[in-house]
């Protein structure tokens, strides 16, 4: 099974398309929520459907480690797991191995649970293995994810290195496709470049990664310590050589700047913790920038939290409620204050979507700069 792109419009370098799977249909550009655990931090998945969010990614690194991908397995795989019946994708585990600075060998990397301090081995094919056993729609090669700023040669053998993964994620892929088959999976494989802030580098890893022949395509290693700046520049090399009639993934960005400008750019997906952790801290986006909610300005404030949204909690609960609820630690008010951050961010990404079927996708990109730079 391979994915197809349908493009329905341009504006530029930014599409408006749809992926089509197995499952169903997805439309692009999208955000991912990050259901690390298999959950979204204070959500279920009946808030994810209410939302219509189409696609969640799961987080191969701690659901090899807790509860384990054998008893996902047993359980049905993750779909059944979650009761989620709409699109998952499980990264690799990559970016968590090389936080935790393991020991990394031409096989593999080995590093320490954060749970209890065990041992691990983590190879190009056993992360093949492990998200086969998850079940997702899609699963992510293992790569080498470098912090920025890095010394050239450092990330230059991430480069190497992540190439020659890739060859060995591909092709124990490739293996297991029969045995995916009988149990009725129909998973597909993105593969990652790296190569920092240094565009001879990202061009060669995309093209590289491209030789290999994935069913889609990633941009890994930005967004981990580089400015804006920086980093968009280093994607534009990247994307001018990756398929235009494959998905374009660029892994952990989630600022609304960040993203209107890799959309211009020409990226489909994105995935980050941004949303969700900004609401546990009582912070909220809305469409005239961040709002502090431990602020005392808004402790008898009746507004919504965005004027302009229409979810859920945007429809019922004020402001001054939701302070309230923050101040006092109420679990309450970190699941509510997610639901609105998760629906804004997927609805802002969709709003680009609709500027770019409608050709004013410039414009729509210098409103939100407007305001989130």
């Amino acid at each position: 099974m391979t994915l197809a792109m349908e493009i329905e419009a341009t504006d530029g370098a930014a599409r408006a398309a749809t992926m089509v799977s197995a499952r169903g249909r997805v439309p692009t550009p999208l955000f991912m929520p990050v259901g690390t655990r298999a959950a979204v931090k204070t959500l279920d998945t009946a808030d994810l459907e209410s939302l219509g969010i189409p696609l969640v990614l799961g987080n191969t690194y701690h659901l090899m480690l807790r509860p384990g991908a054998e008893l996902i397995s047993d359980m049905g795989g993750l779909h059944r797991f979650m009761d989620w019946s709409g699109h998952l994708l499980t990264d690799s585990g990559g970016y968590q191995v090389f936080s935790l600075r393991p020991k990394v060998t031409e096989d593999g990397a080995t590093f320490r649970s954060t749970y209890d301090g065990s041992t691990h081995h983590l190879t190009p094919e056993g992360a093949v293995e492990i998200q086969s056993l998850l079940g997702a729609d899609i699963q992510m090669v293992l790569d080498v994810c470098p912090a920025l700023p890095a010394p050239t040669a450092v990330v230059s053998d991430a480069v190497e290195r992540t190439a020659r993964w890739a060859e060995r994620a591909r092709a124990a892929f490739v293996e297991r496709a029969p045995w995916r088959e009988d149990l009725g999976l129909a998973q597909v494989q993105f593969g990652i470049g790296q190569g920092g802030i240094d565009e001879s580098l990202r061009a060669d890893s995309a093209r590289r990664t491209v030789d290999i022949g994935f069913d889609g395509y990633a941009v890994g290693g930005l967004s981990v310590g580089e400015s804006r700046q920086e980093m968009l520049p280093a994607l534009a090399a990247a994307l001018a050589h990756l398929p235009m009639d494959q998905p374009r993934y660029l892994m952990g960005v989630g600022d609304p700047a960040s993203l209107v400008e890799a959309v211009g750019l020409g990226v489909d997906m994105f995935d980050c913790v941004l949303p969700t952790r900004h609401a546990r801290h009582g912070t909220v986006l809305t469409g005239t920038g961040k709002l502090n909610l431990k602020r005392s300005e808004f402790e008898r404030d009746e507004r919504p939290l965005d004027e302009g949204c229409t979810c859920p909690v945007c429809s019922r609960w004020s402001r001054a409620y939701l302070r309230h609820l923050h101040r006092l630690g109420e679990p309450t008010a970190a699941r509510l204050l997610t639901i609105h951050n998760v629906a804004w961010l997927s609805d802002m990404v969709a709003g680009l979507r609709r500027a770019v079927v409608e050709g004013r996708f410039e414009a729509e990109r210098r409103r939100i700069l407007d305001v989130w730079t």
